[in-house]
């Protein structure tokens, strides 16, 4: 059996600075959530959105890779699987289905 996957957005609510002509990080997360669920349909994932400016009720591994976005300033949106980076400001469907189909995801 594979692994339930679990892929976490890291971004703000303010968008990124070079980043004005895209989407913003909570809508590139429901966009992602839409296109992998399409993508991959009964087969179970996680998703979770961590807002890089409010960490107060993550876990800490979240929290300091919130807070690394912000001293490293990253482009935001940034798409975390499993802890390894897929996407950084303008997150890429087929780098994300990639790194799912490592795990034993598969289209249908």
């Amino acid at each position: 059996m594979k692994k339930k996957v679990e892929i976490c957005v890291y971004g703000a609510e303010v968008l990124c600075p070079s980043c004005v002509n895209l989407p913003s990080s909570k809508e590139t997360y429901e966009w992602l959530e839409a296109a992998v669920a399409r993508k991959y349909p009964n087969q179970e994932f996680a998703i979770s959105y961590i807002d890089i400016f409010k960490t107060e009720e993550c876990d800490g591994e979240k929290r300091d890779f919130a807070a690394r976005v912000v001293e490293e300033d990253m482009f935001y949106p940034v798409v975390v699987i499993e802890g390894e980076i897929v996407g950084e400001g303008n997150p890429k469907l087929k780098t994300i289905y990639s790194a799912m189909e490592k795990f034993g995801y598969a289209a249908s």
